[in-house]
């Protein structure tokens, strides 16, 4: 059977590409039409910890665990929240820890997205060329539709 909802996801980390990937997320989703709800995954990746090694008396505690977490995240999903929230469309927000590229693509994965939605590199020539950008390692990559925003 054809299924017109999709599961669409952004890959979002404040950065001004990242809200521009969010708000093209959302307006894919409206598209779909009220009776073919979609639904918004955000996904924020943070670098995963460090391991505790010995010498560590005091491990550093994760990033959202620490003072002024709750105001940060607030400021990184603002966007996608504001807009999803007006054009009513379901949205679910996630934090995960780990690589970039291979976090968002084990979620897609997991959830089922249909298509991943992320900003494009703000990545400079020099530095693209020795790491690579995380949205074209997901491009290049990932098992499913990839929309990277400009």
């Amino acid at each position: 059977m054809l299924n017109l909802s999709k599961k669409i996801l952004v890959a979002i980390d404040g950065s001004p590409q990242s809200d521009k990937a969010a708000e093209e997320a959302v307006r894919l989703a409206a598209g779909s039409g009220a009776r073919f709800k979609s639904k918004v995954y955000a996904l924020l990746v943070l670098p995963s910890m460090r391991a505790p090694s010995f010498t560590d008396f005091f491990p550093s505690l994760p990033d959202t665990e620490r003072p002024g977490w709750e105001e940060k995240r607030k400021r990184i999903f603002y966007v996608v929240e504001k807009a999803a929230s007006q054009a009513e469309i379901p949205l679910a927000s996630e934090v995960v820890y780990g690589d970039a590229s291979e976090e968002i693509m084990a979620f897609a994965e997991k959830e089922e997205i249909d298509v991943i939605v992320i900003g494009s590199s703000g990545a400079g020539r020099v530095k693209r060329a020795f790491m690579g950008s995380v949205s074209t390692k997901v491009a290049l990559h990932a098992r499913h539709s990839v929309y990277i925003v400009r």
